[in-house]
């Protein structure tokens, strides 16, 4: 398996796709990223199903952040598909976000169309409504019969939503007004800053949690000190980082031998890491486990994408590489462990 990164150059794409393929066959992993929005998501459509590839800005942020919720809703006690959600920003992070909320929620039984009229979006023109101008198609989904609207606070006070989410790099967006509406609309407010660096995030922990008594439920995209209240109680904000996500995809993709990378296979990574944050996290305010804990998240991602994957009977049956026929490769191996099995595809000549 090897793994080709692609990052800004749109022009060479098609050339360094196929190179990678006729060198080193179907089974190349690879990944790009940093490409306008329109580009991005318009390549993935375009070869997601013909390579083995993904988009970082998009599915991994994606997979990271609906991590965080998942780990949030053990704290509100209350499902995905009851959650209001609102982001700042419109691009490839809220756009993959946004999806993949829509399809957990559909996972919990919630129609994709009812799903859907739960996303908000705020673009650099207000928030994004049916009959605005100049609306791109990916935004086009997620526009909703409303009055047109340009500032944040008072859109945040007509929407009321249950989690805010900052993927704009807008330093400040998120003002002292719009935290303490948030802490007055729920009793646990979900907002997660996720632009970075620090200097583009639209709070900081301390902001958020002072502002919101403690009682916010945050994450950042940047890391940030943890934060004492005055109560005595000692926060520690969770930092979304891609890094929970892209090993274990590489690690995952060597071991099921897969040749394309579906959008479900984000949604199982979320769930998976969400599952890797304890009691305790939670209690400290940690929405993701330890980032020194990578390589066993990695090791627990791939496990799930091969458990998972491998069936005769699992839709994702199709996506596995014919090097060997390799469904029934993998099925005759339900009592090898997974550590071996990677050593077996880590050592395999494809």
């Amino acid at each position: 398996m090897v793994l080709i990164s692609l990052v800004l150059d749109v022009q060479a794409i098609d050339d360094h796709k196929n190179k990678g393929s006729n060198q080193y066959g179907m089974n190349c992993l690879i990944q790009f990223e940093d490409f306008a929005n329109i580009n991005a998501f318009r390549l993935l459509k375009k070869y997601q199903n013909q390579y083995c590839t993904f988009n970082d800005d998009i599915q991994g942020t994606a997979s990271v952040a609906v991590a965080g919720i998942l780990a949030a809703l053990r704290i509100t006690k209350n499902k995905l598909s009851e959650q209001t959600v609102l982001f700042q920003g419109a691009g490839e992070a809220a756009l993959g976000i946004a999806h993949l909320i829509v399809m957990a929620m559909e996972k919990e039984g919630l129609p994709k169309e009812k799903a859907m009229k739960k996303i908000w979006l705020v673009d650099s023109k207000g928030l994004i409504v049916k009959g605005r101008a100049a609306l791109t198609q990916e935004k086009e989904e997620f526009a909703h019969e409303h009055e047109e609207m340009k500032n944040l606070e008072a859109i945040v006070r007509d929407i009321k939503p249950t989690t805010l989410i900052g993927v704009a790099a807008i330093r400040g967006a998120f003002s002292e007004q719009i935290l303490e509406d948030m802490a007055t609309f729920n009793e646990r407010p979900i907002i997660f800053a996720l632009s970075n660096p620090t200097s583009k995030a639209e709070c900081t922990a301390e902001q958020c949690y002072k502002l919101t008594k403690g009682r916010a439920i945050f994450a950042s995209g940047s890391p940030f000190d943890p934060v004492t209240l005055p109560s005595g109680q000692t926060l520690y904000p969770g930092q979304g980082n891609n890094s929970y996500v892209f090993p274990g995809v590489a690690l995952g993709v060597v071991a099921c031998g897969l040749r394309h990378i579906t959008d479900k296979i984000f949604l199982t990574i979320a769930e998976v890491i969400a599952q890797q944050v304890s009691d305790k996290h939670l209690e400290e305010g940690r929405l993701y486990p330890p980032l020194d804990t990578i390589r066993d998240v990695s090791l627990k991602i791939a496990e799930k994408m091969f458990s998972s994957i491998r069936g005769p009977y699992s839709p994702d049956a199709s996506s596995l590489c014919n090097r060997c026929d390799n469904r029934k490769c993998l099925q005759t191996l339900p009592d090898v462990p997974l550590e071996a099995n990677l050593l077996l595809a880590e050592n395999q000549s494809y």
